[in-house]
């Protein structure tokens, strides 16, 4: 058999991604420090192809976000949690090394987490 010369290849980079969209510019005000500097926000996910989102696939749920104290509520002022946030890191049980939430297994020692 004869290979073939100069066969190109193809790499893609892509999957879903999460992105903060602004649903409203208008400030409002917010629940935690009192200042009209909170935003109507909604966190969308899109299909993304190096890295760059290109099509909205998902709606998320609105919610409002101070620019000054960083605080995030529900649309009627009661404090959220980031969910788009990683959590606290955890420790492996196995070699005690700090390991993401995500992961079902150590990265270190491959211990089932």
């Amino acid at each position: 058999m004869r290979a073939r010369k100069g066969g190109a290849a193809f790499i893609f980079i892509g999957g879903i991604q999460p992105r903060k969209v602004q649903v409203d510019d208008n400030p409002r005000t917010c629940p935690a420090c009192g200042l009209p500097s909170a935003r109507l926000k909604r966190l969308d996910h899109y299909l993304s192809l190096f890295f760059i989102p290109l099509v909205p696939v998902k709606r998320g749920q609105r919610f409002l976000e101070c620019t000054r104290c960083g605080g995030v509520f529900d649309e009627a002022g009661r404090v959220q949690a980031r969910s788009w946030e990683s959590a606290a890191p955890r420790k492996c049980p196995s070699c005690g090394r700090e390991v993401a939430p995500e992961h079902r297994y150590c990265p270190f020692c491959g211990q089932k987490l």
